[in-house]
């Protein structure tokens, strides 16, 4: 069981996809609910258990009938034990700084704010409050009757020192096709660029994004300067198959439909053209559908001699 943010896979998903029994990952996930509804040692889990059986859903429903019945029933179950009070009433949150009581000012210098008023938001609101200058305590209060649920995500923009795994982790190697000085890099050299891939389940609408130098060309596109010779030796490897791909100025990108659990290895082929020192962004694998199942890896700058 493969837990990613608000995603739910399970790591043998496609082994499991019996299709000729009409069963599939997306009737295991809505069994497993009701196998596991009324064991107090799942009870913090089943939140991110229903959450994740709902993204499972294609345009409003799930893959077989028999998965859809199965969901149903999981829903249905779900509600009566945890939801069968109407939520009403207001729901605030604000950011304290440390030994300030909840009703207290904000870390941020304003009181408590608005998440949602259920009386107009029935279906639930969300709100942003920005980081504060110091450690501060995150307090969620709801007045009215019913418990809704809160899910909590947290964004900062911070320099990347290690590779960040949530789901997929992603390593980058650099070998010479054509290079000029064997001490480094130069106008002019070609550069083949390895991304090794290890997802950790299967996942829809995968996205590889890999970042060039500025001013260099990925070759391969089929234009009128593009060289055959040199993109030979790229090899792909795994059972994922890009649905498309991009050369961009900028990156490198891989589109695909469907990315199974493994080991998958994608090249390609980079000319050098402009000298200079280059600070490139991290490369990243990311679930198009499911952002917070990612990986990405720090990239060193690169120089490039005229």
């Amino acid at each position: 069981l493969t837990y990613a943010g608000t995603t739910l896979r399970f790591s043998t998903e496609e082994s499991d996809f019996w299709w000729w029994l009409m069963d599939s990952a997306d009737a295991n996930a809505a069994r497993l609910v009701l196998t596991v509804l009324d064991d107090p040692a799942w009870k913090d889990d089943l939140p991110r258990m229903i959450v994740g059986s709902l993204a499972r859903q294609r345009n409003g429903a799930w893959l077989t009938t028999t998965a859809n019945l199965w969901g149903s029933l999981a829903l249905d179950k779900f509600a009566a034990k945890f939801e069968s009070t109407p939520v009403t009433g207001t729901t605030t949150a604000a950011l304290s700084a440390a030994g300030t009581p909840p009703s207290g000012p904000a870390a941020s210098g304003s009181g408590p704010r608005t998440v949602a008023t259920w009386a107009r938001q029935a279906s639930g609101a969300s709100t942003r409050l920005d980081w504060p200058a110091t450690a501060a305590t995150l307090d969620v209060a709801h007045a009215g009757s019913g418990k809704p649920w809160l899910t909590v995500q947290s964004l900062a923009a911070i320099p990347l020192k290690a590779p960040l795994r949530a789901g997929y982790a992603v390593t980058r190697s650099l070998s010479a096709v054509e290079q000029k000085d064997k001490r480094g890099w130069s106008r002019g050299d070609v550069v083949k660029v390895r991304l090794e891939i290890d997802a950790q389940s299967d996942m829809t609408w995968v996205v590889v994004s890999d970042p060039v130098p500025g001013g260099a060309t990925i070759l391969g596109g089929g234009l009128g300067r593009d060289s055959q010779i040199a993109t030979r030796g790229e090899q792909r490897s795994g059972t994922a198959w890009p649905a498309y791909e991009e050369r961009g100025f900028e990156a490198f990108r891989a589109y695909y439909e469907y990315m199974p659990r493994g080991r998958h290895v994608v090249e390609y082929t980079v000319r050098l053209n402009n000298p200079g020192r280059f600070a490139l962004p991290p490369s990243r694998v990311e679930a198009m559908y499911a952002p917070e199942s990612f990986g990405e890896s720090p990239n060193p700058g690169i120089e490039v001699a005229p």
